[in-house]
């Protein structure tokens, strides 16, 4: 992950060095590419970029809280589940026990066998909480991905009008260690997925 990063970072830091010099050559034309809402005077120059905070946009896109509660919900229904048959099965084993000690078996092959019951209830308890974490798993995975491609299918419609060159997405400063507000995007992405998944909803 972290080699990717750093390629993402070297492609782009590529890119806006190549971006500065096409507007140095051609600073009139960088005025019509300026991001929403920016305000520049004729001795700056505008690139045909922007930026998107993801925690941001994943902390306020409707369609990512619901998805997160739902997931919440199914994994506390598991782990519910869970533990309720582990309370169960402890039940039995100190049951078990007792009549060990109180020798309420009839014989030695009536205690094994109970044993040994208790044994792979215990076995297919484990395998359950195994099955459970993996389904849970894939499940994240599953729906990490439909956010993915909500966010993508909206930026390339969003970018139809916008026509930036690049827009890069930024996790806790991971790709981008500063750049200007008025590159920032992110407010405005939010509001238009928003706006989307209510009229899908």
């Amino acid at each position: 992950m972290k080699n990717v990063n750093y390629l993402i970072n070297g492609v782009l830091a590529a890119a806006v060095v190549v971006l500065f010099v096409m507007q140095f050559s051609n600073k009139k034309s960088s005025d019509s590419t300026a991001p929403v809402g920016t305000q520049i005077s004729e001795s700056e120059v505008v690139l045909p970029i922007a930026y998107i905070d993801v925690d941001s946009l994943l902390k306020n896109y409707n369609l990512a809280h619901d998805i997160s509660e739902t997931l919440i919900r199914k994994q506390e229904g598991a782990r519910a589940n869970l533990n309720e048959k582990a309370r169960q099965l402890e039940g039995e084993m100190k049951e078990f026990q007792r009549k060990i000690e109180n020798n309420a078996f009839l014989s030695r092959e009536r205690a094994e066998a109970e044993q040994n019951r208790l044994v792979r209830k215990q076995q297919e308890l484990q395998e359950l909480d195994q099955r459970l974490s993996i389904e849970f798993m894939n499940e994240q995975q599953k729906m990490n991905q439909q956010i993915r491609d909500s966010i993508n299918n909206y930026i390339n419609h969003y970018n139809t009008s916008k026509k930036f060159h690049m827009i890069i997405s930024n996790t806790n400063n991971d790709n981008l260690l500063y750049a200007d507000k008025a590159y920032d995007i992110t407010n405005e992405v939010v509001n238009g997925l928003n706006t989307r998944y209510t009229s899908k909803k």
